[in-house]
């Protein structure tokens, strides 16, 4: 298997300035197929069971891949505490601009699904873009954390944790997927309110393919449901998996993300 380009990207707003890490892999020009933009979630990186598998796969198909890290994670500089869901998503837009030609897939794992329905909207909003670099082929969404700074987070803490938040500036929250618990800052439950999708209509002007596990504890399925009542126009298909977690990273699980990108 030949290695993905690895390179890098300084993102300057919003502030502070950070070097995000990015891995590139050129598609073949034969192949014609759209490209495929990975975002991943809260805490994870780009070398991940489910990215690896979809680098895997994109060369054994011809086709290009972009995949990075958020600022603070991974391999890319900043501080996760200073991270917002404005700042990802900045990091996200400037990496799609910097790297991305022709149509894409995009395809965002938790936190990574509520960015990419982000990263589309401000993709149709941008007038000043070239056509090439706002054209989405479709979108793949496994266990999509649309809203989850304030649905599931802020609305699930007991008083206490969110008297800690506002009080402290930060709640240590332990994780089943980390020996260290994960900082929750109030300044990213604060701005991530900016950010919110579920109150009104989505429109991604890109079929969508939702993959959603019933045993996930982490986003419920009736969550995944939700979200798919607020697409407009959007030709959108929902898979429920009985007995999948919230990583949905088993070789079947990896199969079925395959064969939904496949669709693409």
């Amino acid at each position: 298997m030949s290695e993905s380009r690895l390179t890098s990207l300084t993102v300057e707003s919003p502030p502070p300035s950070r070097t995000i890490a990015v891995r590139v892999r050129e598609g073949k020009s034969e192949a014609g197929a759209p490209g495929l933009f990975w975002l991943g979630g809260f805490k994870s990186d780009m070398t991940g069971t489910k990215a690896a598998a979809l680098d895997v796969w994109a060369e054994q198909q011809g086709r290009a891949y972009v995949r990075f890290d958020y600022s603070g994670h991974g391999e890319s500089g900043g501080d996760f505490t200073d991270g917002t869901i404005g700042s990802w998503l900045a990091d996200s837009l400037a990496v799609y601009t910097a790297f991305c030609k022709g149509p894409q897939v995009l395809v965002g794992s938790s936190m990574g699904g509520w960015l990419a329905l982000l990263l589309a909207r401000a993709l149709r909003k941008r007038k000043d873009a070239a056509p090439q670099n706002t054209s989405l082929a479709g979108m793949v969404l496994i266990a999509p954390a649309v809203d989850f700074t304030e649905e599931l987070m802020w609305k699930a803490f007991p008083d206490a944790i969110k008297r800690e938040i506002e009080q402290n500036g930060f709640w240590l929250r332990p994780s089943e997927y980390s020996e260290s618990p994960y900082p929750i800052t109030r300044k990213l439950i604060e701005e991530g309110r900016d950010h919110l999708m579920l109150g009104g209509l989505i429109e991604t002007g890109c079929p969508v393919h939702i993959l959603q596990g019933v045993q996930d504890p982490d986003v419920p399925w009736r969550h995944a449901q939700e979200l798919v009542s607020r697409f407009s126009r959007d030709d959108v298909v929902l898979t429920l998996i009985k007995d999948g977690d919230h990583r949905l990273s088993r070789p079947e699980d990896i199969e079925r993300l395959l064969a939904a990108v496949a669709e693409f």
